[in-house]
């Protein structure tokens, strides 16, 4: 969780679809941008470079963005009107018409900043690739973007600017903007395509309970063959060596799994022979691992159970100092439950004919996943550790030696930070988001906003290099929601104003342990490491698809460890993602709640499911004795009195 540039990580990814046919005809009227009504040639003071490596050239009515290689990860030019804002009130989009001038296939973005209905900043984002020599089109409709999926919905009478970009190359691009118009009718919807309807099965179900699939949603591959016998699939796998395998699909688009941690499988083997059958999950973002079990005698049934939790964890690229999202190959998992496509089944190649006839296929949780006994009571691994800081929250008023509940709100427009919204009960810290008026940090001179939440840290009051730190959590319910556990530099009031103390340049990092965005479903989290600052010069690298299954009462326990050089992340005594690189921080650091709203892949708030608790159960850290430090501990200074908000003077 960055404090800026919030929507640059995933624009790569999700803006990699085409969308539109270079040769499709361009609705009328139109309202244009490039060159607006009653002038004839490009008015280069409305433009702005993101960068020095970006240089625009007018030719005749267009404009040629030329973008040298270098460091800038989404470098373009950024458009205003010349007496903002723009009303596009009488349109439904507007699109980008794009000439690739370069000898590389280029991603070209369009991005509509504005104000949206709810009076916050807000933008909407797709993309287009354009091969060299070719010309194509990127259409955003208002309230769309990254694959015409629902986001911001934008208030078309109020745009602010139109930015034109491209991402990071090691070659010169060229791009020619031969026009940015606003078209189509208000209103207007983007096409459905078949691939981004989503079907939520159910109670989970898929198979069985009443629920069958249709001749058109089974598929049989290399000899393989299935057919339906009333709620049951019979599969059948001809003998031979080669794979073969069954699919079983949506009848329409992909299936929405967000609410399950897995599927489970019940089937029969109806066979003469043992049967070792073999099942995993496809989705957009790939396959889950595949789940088997035991061969399975002739009339035995047998349960399979297959997590999306993968087996082995995320590891990131050893010795890695620039951004990367991939992994090791064969670490992790890229599976996203949100589009799921198919369940495949195969069994293990044999010298006979298998048989088995499927019962039921139900996607929800598994079987409880053991929780080790160390958890909460020390780290995971050896070593002379010493316990220097923990928090049970068992009184009815908050340790202000330890937390600040004051601070800016870097992440959410909507809302602001009271002390009334840490709510202090049964054992637990609740920061509790809901609609309610109030002013930031309940101070009647600042930024009064229709919704209040509670923000926990230790910035400024107590900070630790290296260690185990560890907290058990419930996550927010909610849609729109993003809870997060995480660490931040702080260098200390010695080192001046937050922005460097925080810096996360010069040897430091943000470490995301816990990220949650209400759209994943509650099973699905993101873990993160940022470095370098938030400016061009930002790099991450982490994985966006952490799933895990909450122990019996509800709560997930997120821990890392940090070492010289390593950092690994632990979900409920589990391994999770380790990272091993020189680059890991050796910058003392505080711990850090925030339950916001927003993020770069969310989607909107539901006011009907508030108040939304993040629940914080305990926090606790572990300092290994050879690795203590000065730079540990409490830091308040003395004779300071603690306060609501972390301390901004060495004296009283």
């Amino acid at each position: 969780m960055k404090r800026s540039l919030l929507l640059a990580s995933c624009l790569s990814a999700a803006c990699a679809l085409p969308l539109f046919a270079a040769d499709e005809a361009a609705p009328t009227p139109v309202k244009p941008y490039l060159v607006e009504q009653g002038d004839t040639s490009i008015d280069i003071a409305r433009l702005s470079p993101s960068s020095k490596q970006v240089t625009a050239e007018p030719e005749g009515t267009a404009l040629v963005m030329s973008i040298a290689p270098g460091g800038e990860e989404y470098p373009g030019i950024h458009i205003k009107p010349a007496n903002p804002p723009w009303d596009a009130s009488a349109f439904g989009y507007i699109e980008a018409k794009l000439t690739n001038l370069g000898t590389k296939p280029t991603l070209c973005n369009l991005r509509v900043d504005g104000q949206t209905v709810a009076g916050e900043w807000g933008s909407n984002t797709e993309g287009t690739s354009i091969k060299p020599g070719e010309s194509g089109k990127v259409k955003v409709y208002f309230g769309y973007a990254y694959g015409n999926k629902p986001s911001t919905k934008i208030s078309p009478d109020n745009i602010a600017k139109i930015v034109l970009f491209c991402t990071k190359s090691g070659v010169e691009q060229k791009i020619r903007i031969d026009s940015i118009e606003a078209g189509g009718k208000a209103g207007d919807k983007p096409p459905v395509k078949p691939e981004n309807v989503r079907v939520k099965p159910p109670g989970g179900v898929i198979l069985g309970k009443g629920v069958a699939p249709k001749d058109t949603e089974m598929e049989g591959k290399e000899g393989a063959q299935v057919s339906l016998n009333g709620e049951q699939i019979e599969m059948t796998f001809p003998a031979g060596q080669s794979p073969k395998w069954v699919s079983i699909k949506p009848e329409i688009g992909r299936w929405d799994l967000r609410e399950a941690y897995g599927v489970k499988v019940e089937f029969v083997n109806t066979g003469a022979d043992p049967v070792n059958l073999r099942i995993k999950v496809n989705s957009n973002g790939g396959p889950t691992d595949v789940a088997t079990v035991a061969p399975v005698a002739p009339g035995e049934s047998a349960v399979v159970e297959l997590p999306f939790e993968p087996a082995v964890p995320w590891l990131g690229i050893k010795d890695a100092t620039k951004t990367s999202w991939d992994g090791q190959k064969g670490t992790g998992t890229k599976f996203t439950s949100d589009s799921a496509s198919s369940v495949t089944f195969s069994v293990a190649p044999a010298d006979y004919k298998q048989t088995i006839s499927v019962k039921t296929i139900v996607a929800g949780e598994l079987s409880p996943r053991p929780i080790p006994d160390w958890l909460g009571k020390r780290p995971p691994v050896d070593g002379d550790w010493v316990l220097t800081f923990e928090e049970n929250f068992d009184s009815n008023t908050l340790d202000l030696k330890k937390w600040n509940v004051y601070t800016e709100n870097y992440w959410d427009k909507r809302s602001h930070f009271s002390k009334d919204n840490v709510v202090l009960e049964n054992g637990e810290a609740k920061l509790r988001y809901e609609k309610k008026t109030g002013f930031h940090n309940d101070d009647p001179s600042r930024k009064q906003t229709d919704y209040a939440t509670g923000f926990l840290d230790t910035y400024g009051k107590w900070v630790q290099r290296y260690g185990y730190f560890e907290a058990r959590m419930k996550l927010t319910k909610g849609p729109g929601m993003w809870p997060a556990f995480w660490l931040m530099p702080d260098r200390g009031l010695a080192e001046g104003p937050q922005w460097k103390r925080a810096y996360t340049g010069n040897g430091a990092m943000e470490f995301d342990i816990m990220e949650h965005l209400g759209r994943w479903g509650r099973y699905r989290f993101n873990i993160a490491m940022h470095w370098d600052g938030y400016d061009k010069n930002h790099q991450q690298t982490g994985s966006q698809t952490i799933y895990y299954q909450p122990d019996k009462d509800g709560y997930i326990t997120a821990g890392l460890l940090w070492l010289p050089g390593e950092a690994v992340i632990y979900i409920n005594g589990k391994e999770a993602a380790r990272w091993e690189t020189p680059r890991i921080s050796n910058v003392a650091s505080d711990i850090m709640f925030t339950n916001v709203t927003g993020g770069w892949d969310n989607n909107g708030i539901d006011d009907a499911m508030m108040p939304d608790d993040f629940v914080i159960d305990y926090v606790r850290a572990w300092q290994r004795k050879d690795l203590a430090s000065d730079a540990d501990g409490y830091k308040l200074p003395p004779g300071v009195e603690p306060g609501l908000a972390a301390p901004t003077s060495a004296t009283p």
